[in-house]
């Protein structure tokens, strides 16, 4: 795949960038080097190779999935104007 100056022109202004004139033939290069090395990149065979999060073989640190009140209601709401039953009390502003 090759990007023409057109091609570039568009996509600053897609990206909201100002490109100068004499700045697109260098940025046509540039972005053609990106997408050589993209294209590198599909070459190599990947079949079979699981995704992974880290390049260090980790066991990601999981807890149960409960709900809980943070075990200090009170500590929360304690600085609230109004509090009720550990929850904030607003006025009704909706009739």
């Amino acid at each position: 795949m090759s990007v023409d100056q057109a091609t570039v022109r568009r996509i600053a202004h897609l990206a909201r960038i100002a490109v100068r004139d004499e700045e697109v033939a260098h940025l046509q290069g540039e972005l053609n080097a990106i997408l050589a090395f993209v294209e590198q990149l599909d070459e190599v065979n990947v079949e079979g190779v699981e995704p992974m999060t880290s390049v260090v073989p980790i066991a990601m640190k999981m807890r149960d999935d409960v709900v809980t009140d943070g075990a200090i209601p009170d500590a929360v709401t304690g600085s609230a104007p109004l509090s009720e039953d550990h929850f904030f009390a607003v006025p009704k502003v909706v009739e």
